[in-house]
């Protein structure tokens, strides 16, 4: 089973940190589907440090979550401690986790996110600031490298663990790869090999059947999932269940899908307001609605939506058009 310092996980599979996705609406969405540890989307430590409104919105746990890992990003030792020692003594997150796997021009700029990966010193550094400052247990996400020549991922893990880190995440791709090609399992193997605390395997995880060969081929201690989770929390579900029992349970139908998105919308609504949570669900009902005949059109409307009442009806419309379909080819 994972753990993570004293944290115990119930599974091996990990909800990854998403940018504008993973606030507390998803992430208590996704683990109501058996996650057996959700991560917080990246908070910039400056902006807990200077308690930027935004920013302190973003801290927001529901109890029912945990275990959670809390994530933070920034380039500099001093804010970087700063922020970490807030989410410690102010959050009731069980892990602090530092992000050095973003890799988007803006995080780069900072000195922030993948940049780090470039620097091994840097690295053990950072962290062991961190850890020295704080009592939860801190973890790092990152990638396997910057670009196929600067591929330090076995140096920069054991930099983690050197520095008292307790687990590592590692996303098979490298910096310059952003979102594509193919995750580079073989390397997460080799750093597997290396450590001795807990690494969890990220990147084209996109079946059960995916996560299971991640476990296998690499010997990673946990799978981590991201954008095969987007409008499909079953995804989680469904990965739980086939790594306990072999068992392949089916996908959900299309009223199960409308179901949870109109749930994940009013979670939306008590975390952001109606007006802000409408608008952010249009991204995440064009994800529950993948693979349903007909979506696109229901996807525009639901684009020119406003309120709940409005989105609700597209999707109970949706649900009824599709089963009267069924029933009349059945």
């Amino acid at each position: 089973m994972l753990k993570i310092g004293d944290i115990e996980m119930k599974n091996q599979v990990v909800l990854a940190p998403m940018a504008g996705i993973c606030n507390s609406a998803f992430r208590l969405t996704v683990k109501e589907f058996g996650a057996g540890l959700v991560c917080a989307e990246m908070i910039s430590d400056k902006g807990i440090v200077f308690k930027n409104q935004k920013t302190m919105n973003l801290l927001y746990i529901d109890e029912r979550e945990k275990p959670l890992s809390l994530q933070i990003f920034g380039g500099e030792k001093e804010t970087l401690v700063e922020a970490a020692k807030f989410v410690d003594k102010n959050t009731t997150a069980d892990i602090i986790d530092i992000n050095m796997g973003c890799p988007v021009n803006k995080i780069i700029r900072c000195e922030a996110g993948a940049r780090w990966l470039l620097e091994p010193e840097k690295i053990y550094d950072m962290v062991s600031a961190v850890v020295d400052a704080v009592d939860k247990p801190v973890t790092v996400k990152m990638r396997i490298g910057w670009d196929d020549e600067h591929v330090f991922a076995v140096e920069n893990a054991q930099a983690v663990e050197r520095a008292g880190g307790a687990a590592v995440s590692m996303h098979g791709r490298t910096r310059v790869q952003m979102y594509e090609g193919h995750a580079n399992w073989d390397i997460i193997r080799e750093v597997k090999q290396s450590l001795n605390i807990p690494l969890i395997g990220n990147g084209d995880v996109q079946t059960p059947q995916d996560a299971k060969r991640m476990l296998e081929e690499t010997g990673v201690d946990g799978v981590m999932i991201g954008r095969a989770a987007l409008g499909n929390p079953w995804m989680i579900y469904r990965t739980v269940k086939y790594l306990e029992t072999g068992e392949l349970t089916d996908e959900p139908t299309v009223r199960e899908k409308m179901e949870v998105c109109k749930l994940h919308l009013d979670r939306l609504i008590a975390l952001k307001g109606e007006n802000i949570a409408v608008r952010e669900m249009r991204k995440h009902a064009a994800w529950y609605l993948k693979g349903i005949l007909g979506n696109g059109k229901i996807r525009n409307a639901i684009n020119e939506c406003t309120t709940r009442e409005e989105v609700v009806r597209l999707l109970d419309h949706l649900v009824e058009e599709t089963e009267h379909g069924e029933r009349k080819a059945g």
